[in-house]
């Protein structure tokens, strides 16, 4: 009789194992690795698949299919620059990232081909994506476009501290999904030593982020590359038209800097407002979900295109 519960218990546990990788990614999770100025990249050639959402990140740390190191004669490349917003997350196929989207969308000449790269990560701020941008280089690219969010105006600096600690920045797979699962419901909110430190820096964060934000502008205008810096907002700035006093002053010193540098800044707070139901453009406080990515698309792939 125990004997007979042991192997029902056993089987059990197997098939929630093979259900947990085969329908829900777990065990699979994409892995981070820790990087001394950047903070961390996402570990190169991954390709993994959650809840049916495939992901791909190629030999640069991209979410982007294999790449040259510079474009092929004909390509017209952009490098985009971001973080959980342009990146997509495991909730997003990879033919519905910005990136992917951009690639169908944009129309220039008939003849020419578009390549738009994926430079991005959960949780980069503009120092992160900087600090990339010097480690990997510019890929010869026609046009870079930095996507951030309201929050990234407020970035911490890069830190390492999470790869490896965090549930969310894993450094090795697990031996198996059950464990993965457990894991993430045992641990999501595990304190990280020196983390709350990071977090509490002082001074003028939104003019180290706008520094950084002017020193990859500069770095595209040496190199002739045309720039876009593009901002989304957050959903409750959209929805209960709440932007606070902080934020507005930060978003005016952004304007005021692409003013100054004369370089175009793409608000998307007014576009997604004129959305007939802009909450549905959401998946969560900050992230826009399949909906928001083809409104950010069509309004970059219009500017581009004319």
């Amino acid at each position: 009789m125990i004997l007979k519960l042991l192997l029902i218990f056993i089987t059990f546990l197997i098939l929630v194992e093979l259900g947990l990788r085969s329908f829900f990614g777990f065990g699979n999770a994409l892995l981070y690795l820790a990087d001394p100025e950047i903070g961390y990249i996402l570990a190169p050639n991954q390709q993994v698949s959650r809840l049916g959402k495939d992901i791909y990140i190629n030999q640069y740390s991209m979410r982007s299919s294999t790449v040259t190191a510079k474009p092929n004669q004909g390509v017209y490349r952009i490098l985009l620059l971001g973080d959980s917003i342009a990146n997509s997350g495991w909730w997003t196929d990879q033919k519905e990232t910005i990136s992917a989207l951009l690639e169908r969308q944009i129309k220039l000449d008939p003849e020419q081909k578009i390549e738009v790269l994926n430079a991005s990560a959960n949780s980069w701020g503009p120092r992160n994506q900087l600090a990339y941008l010097k480690k990997f280089g510019n890929f010869q690219a026609d046009m870079i476009i930095l996507l951030s969010n309201t929050d990234d105006l407020f970035a911490a600096p890069p830190t390492s501290l999470v790869v490896g600690v965090d549930v969310n920045y894993p450094a090795l797979k697990p031996p198996l999904a059950i464990i993965d699962l457990l894991n993430k419901q045992l641990n999501a909110n595990k304190e990280i030593p020196g983390l709350a430190e990071v977090y509490a820096e002082k001074g003028d964060r939104v003019g180290i982020n706008l520094a950084a934000i002017q020193e990859i502008q500069q770095i595209a205008k040496e190199q002739q590359i045309k720039f876009i810096q593009a901002i989304t907002p957050l959903r409750r700035q959209v929805v209960e038209n709440q932007t606070r006093d902080y934020e507005k002053k930060a978003i005016t010193r952004l304007e005021k800097l692409a003013q100054s540098e004369n370089f175009l800044l793409v608000d998307f707070l007014p576009y997604f407002q004129q959305y007939i139901n802009p909450k549905e453009l959401y998946r969560d406080t900050i992230h826009i979900n399949a909906e928001g990515n083809l409104l950010v698309t069509e309004t970059l792939s219009k500017l581009i295109s004319n």
